[in-house]
């Protein structure tokens, strides 16, 4: 605060005339907030600092920043710190926008007194840092708040941190004030490796930054991508990402398959064995294609064709040949989602004859033969 009228004080200047020329001095300036005069009251001013705060999960942009109405009551600035409130008293702001961030304030589910942090899990507290990084909102002596509990103050082995988890300097807890002197460096942006395919697609502004960066030259390779795999594969994989989930392989001719009227076709057994096919058992309930595919990603165990049947807690991959198909086997053992290890194997291509002389596949076999009964 400016020191009030900038006049010398007399030495016998009581607590009063302190007082009264600090009251004095911040209603001529007109430097008091609500309510006024601020005679025989603590003050409120204005600090000047804007408030941007992010977009939830990032889904339409990066920041908002708050502009409450003019004369705002109470009730209205409350509501202006709920998701309401930013929707209704809101600006975006950009990736263009040439802002400056003075303190971060960040929310943390535990943290250390060294000031490494752990958040809930899904990464955007250092994605939405990584993007300030990117756009020059930030340094790397801006410092980083957190606010949490007593208890969420714990040790955290080093080991845990990642180049891309943001940490803190200063830690505030209901009886304590934690200053933590931490040197390890900040995310220096998006550590674009770090950022899945499932990641990219829901969040646009994200989607922004990457095409942004890759026309500066830099380096914007996403997690479990190969620079190697031939174009058709990639071209395969991707017309397979635009098909409906469920859809079974495309008709062959000499595979086991489904009529018109539910009757089958019969192949040769050496057809059948020649399959690369792996069969993956054990997704759990709830579970989405796109995390399936986020996990094969980043084993880079990505195959030509997947067949989804999230229903019978399956799927179904095809590789372009048995040498692929046994190291993508490898690469899979001990995946889990949700907590579930996720069986995977080859997946067995024999044949059943029933009463009624129809082929039937095996519960493992490929889709292409389970069509003949599903």
């Amino acid at each position: 605060m400016e020191r009030a009228a900038g006049a010398r004080l007399s030495p016998g200047v009581s607590k009063w005339d302190l007082r009264q020329k600090v009251w004095d001095y911040m209603e001529a300036n007109n430097l008091a907030d609500f309510p006024r005069p601020v005679h025989h009251r603590i003050p409120n001013f204005k600090a000047g600092k804007t408030l941007l705060v992010p977009t939830p999960r990032l889904r339409t942009g990066l920041f908002n920043r708050i502009v409450p109405p003019p004369g705002a009551a109470k009730d209205t600035l409350r509501k202006c710190a709920t998701s309401q409130g930013v929707r209704d008293y809101s600006v975006p702001v950009g990736l263009d926008a040439n802002v400056h961030v003075d303190l971060v304030v960040v929310g943390s589910v535990a943290v250390s007194e060294k000031g490494w942090r752990i958040g809930k899990g899904e990464g955007f507290a250092d994605m939405e840092y990584g993007m300030m990084v990117s756009m020059g909102a930030v340094r790397e002596d801006t410092v980083v708040v957190t606010a949490v509990h007593d208890c969420q103050v714990v040790d955290i082995p080093e080991a845990l941190l990642g180049d891309h988890d943001l940490t803190v300097d200063y830690i505030l807890t209901p009886t304590r004030v934690i200053r933590t002197g931490c040197r390890r460096p900040q995310p220096q942006g998006i550590l674009w490796p770090k950022v899945s395919h499932k990641t990219l697609e829901k969040i646009p502004i994200l989607r922004s930054l990457r095409c942004r960066e890759e026309r500066a030259g830099k380096d914007v390779t996403l997690q479990g991508e190969r620079t190697d795999v031939p174009a058709v594969v990639e071209a395969a994989t991707g017309a397979m990402d635009a098909r409906p989930k469920n859809l079974a392989w495309p008709e062959e001719p000499g595979l086991c398959q489904a009529s018109p009227r539910g009757e089958s076709v019969s192949a040769s057994s050496d057809r059948l064995r020649g399959l690369s096919t792996l069969f993956v058992g054990n997704i759990p309930p709830a579970t989405r294609v796109s995390e399936l595919k986020a996990a094969l990603r980043e084993r880079q165990a990505t195959p030509v064709q997947l067949t989804w049947q999230g229903a019978q807690h399956r799927a179904f991959l095809r590789y372009g040949d048995k040498a692929t198909a046994e190291a993508a086997t490898l690469a899979l053992q001990g995946l889990s989602l949700h907590g579930c290890v996720l069986r995977v194997e080859a997946a067995k291509a024999q044949r059943h004859k029933t009463a009624s002389g129809q082929c039937r596949a095996d519960q493992r076999s490929s889709p292409v033969l389970r069509a003949a009964t599903d």
